[in-house]
């Protein structure tokens, strides 16, 4: 993850949504990271073609990376390759999350999702993965986050040094409920993009629900 390391608050994470191919993905994503800190993009592929969603991060990864904003691909790793990104999004088993690490880990970050349980998240944790995410991309479809991505957040960052990321639900105001489980990254798709929402004012709005109710981490 990319850093303001003047922010000793929980930081956003913004998720490229699952929906048709638009003209206007580059000018939106840049409205977005226009509003505000943005600590990085992920690129879920979903179910989009090889070739559909390499040309989509080909769009993407420049104008979240000249806003500072690092760009973590979810899915096919030779594109993350292709379009330069910073890292590689992983969900998979403990054993092939190491196999990843082991190729790609010197030249990328990367991060693991796909936990249900913690006995899930503590093995995939065992790989030292740089992240580690709670949530399912396309699955912020309600107002509050899923409650077992709380859980398993305040767990984890009581308990491991390994950044995590919760994925918020469709309303800004959900990043309360996530910022205050103590994870690093609080994670909005929907709440940003969805449907009817101005993607700059949505982050502003985000960064200034942070400021005013996220706990500050101690310094280390």
């Amino acid at each position: 993850m990319t850093g303001k390391a003047e922010l000793n608050r929980c930081r956003l994470v913004l998720i490229w949504p699952q929906e048709k191919k638009r003209a206007d993905a580059a000018s939106r994503l840049q409205a977005a990271c226009a509003g505000g800190d943005v600590a990085s993009l992920i690129i879920p592929q979903h179910d989009r073609s090889d070739e559909a969603f390499q040309e989509l991060c080909e769009a993407l990864v420049p104008v979240a990376q000249q806003a500072g904003a690092a760009v973590i691909i979810a899915g096919d790793t030779r594109v993350a390759g292709r379009v330069k990104a910073d890292g590689i999004h992983f969900e998979g088993k403990a054993a092939d999350l190491s196999d990843i690490i082991e190729r790609f880990g010197s030249k990328m970050a990367i991060g693991a999702g796909g936990a249900k349980s913690r006995d899930d998240a503590l093995g995939l944790g065992e790989c030292q993965p740089d992240y580690i995410f709670f949530g399912r991309f396309g699955y912020d479809n309600k107002s509050e986050p899923h409650p077992r991505n709380l859980q398993l957040g305040a767990w984890w960052a009581e308990m491991v040094s390994i950044p995590c990321i919760v994925l918020g639900g469709n309303d800004i105001a959900s990043l309360e409920a996530v910022a205050a489980t103590g994870v690093e990254f609080a994670a909005l798709g929907e709440a940003v993009f969805g449907e009817g929402r101005d993607p700059g004012t949505e982050v502003t709005r985000a960064n200034a629900l942070l400021d005013t109710s996220a706990p500050r981490f101690e310094a280390a």
